[in-house]
């Protein structure tokens, strides 16, 4: 049998409907989406349809859609796309390149969007990182406090990876908005588990990765809401409408369209079947475990298929080579006897002695309630029996 599956927060696999869609792209429909012959209009129209499709989910219109190669793409596009537009401005040009841009992100971004950041910042740009409170809750107050004259871009994410605390992104936005500063939200996580719609949200650019959402590797999106200005990430033909050269991946692009689609077809109901599952698992570590297992994250305001959680007394990795029925993510990492907490538990000052037990446990569409009695009763069984062989915690708590 193999193991449980438990790390759609990794990577989802790919919807089988989603690869019957994409196989008639890869077998016989080759054209290339810009050549003006049958062969081409066939394979424009179905980049046309997708693009529909991820607007369709987002609320956005199919011009504001940009395909990419995956989230990590589409966040750099945003960031540096933004950055480098105001470089080229009157603005940029007046106060010399970036040092006259600002940006705002937080400590628990995932790295698609520390790492452009940190880019930047070697190029003279300046970055503010903003803290986070222990439910991983960045304060629209300190957004607010720090945006300054020249900020160019807010990002914050929608919901974080680890421990899947969402962000109060409506208010981040009004703020955004009132000062007239671009904000980006990394959706990669979001998108396809909650409503999702730009509009309500009130943000400029989001990413999307199509495989957090049932649709291949390799393929991504980009919303930028109409009349906003980006430097191409890209640079070659006018493909995208001139925004991000290179000849679409049009069997991947059909994936992502429909995966969309299906997503937004049964969004109310895969919602309320991930957060069952999630505090279903919950339940049992709470039963079998009581105070050796603590949640990370906040309790309600999180997405509703993550599970982040310290097994008390144990280190992460370690505990997860204990259980080889299930596949799951660690929080924290020992190499050469020294033990490393995630960034993202670090900036939440969870105590390393209680985050370095921290193990990630994502379910998704095709978990089973069986497969989560069965990895409830197998953590609870190994997190008791290493206790008791270590001395760690007592059978009669």
């Amino acid at each position: 049998m193999p193991p449980i599956y438990l790390d759609y927060n990794a990577t989802t696999p790919i919807d089988p409907a989603v690869v019957d869609k994409m196989l008639p792209y890869l077998k016989d429909h080759f054209g290339n989406p810009s050549s003006t012959h049958c062969y081409g209009r066939n394979a424009h129209e179905a980049v046309d349809r997708a693009r529909q499709q991820v607007s369709a989910l987002l609320g956005a219109q199919p011009d504001e859609i940009i395909f990419t190669s995956g989230g990590t793409e589409a966040s750099n596009h945003a960031i540096k796309g933004a950055a480098f537009a105001k470089m080229q401005g009157i603005f940029g040009r007046l106060f010399g390149g970036l040092r006259g841009v600002h940006i705002i992100t937080s400590a628990i971004e995932h790295p698609a969007t520390l790492q452009p950041c940190d880019f930047l910042r070697r190029l003279g740009c300046k970055i503010t990182i903003l803290p986070v409170d222990g439910h991983g809750l960045v304060d629209p107050g300190d957004v607010r406090k720090a945006i300054t004259g020249t900020t160019t871009l807010v990002s914050i994410m929608h919901a974080n990876n680890e421990v899947g605390t969402l962000q109060p992104i409506r208010e981040i936005a009004k703020i955004t908005r009132e000062r007239g500063v671009l904000f980006h939200t990394d959706a990669a996580q979001s998108v396809g588990k909650l409503p999702v719609d730009v509009n309500d949200l009130g943000i400029d650019l989001l990413s999307v990765a199509g495989h957090k959402v049932y649709a291949p590797k390799g393929i991504g999106a980009l919303y930028v809401r109409g009349g906003v200005k980006l430097e191409s990430f890209m640079h070659g033909a006018g493909h995208e409408g001139g925004r991000r050269a290179g000849t679409e991946n049009v069997p991947y692009a059909v994936g992502l369209g429909t995966a969309c689609e299906i997503a937004g077809r049964n969004l109310d109901q895969t919602t309320r079947h991930l957060r069952e599952l999630r505090d279903r698992l919950w339940n049992h570590l709470q039963v079998g475990l009581g105070g050796k297992v603590v949640l990370n994250g906040h309790p309600d305001l999180r997405l509703p298929n993550t599970l982040n959680v310290n097994f008390v007394g144990h280190v992460g990795a370690e505990f997860l080579q204990k259980v080889p029925e299930i596949a799951a993510s660690t929080g924290s990492a020992c190499h050469e006897g020294q033990i490393s907490q995630s960034p993202v538990l670090c900036a939440m000052r969870v105590p390393p002695e209680i985050g370095q037990g921290a193990v990630r446990l994502t379910v998704g569409r095709f978990t089973t309630e069986d497969e989560i009695d069965r990895a409830g009763a197998i953590l609870v069984k190994t997190a008791l029996a290493s206790a008791s062989a270590s001395g760690s915690i007592s059978r009669n708590r």
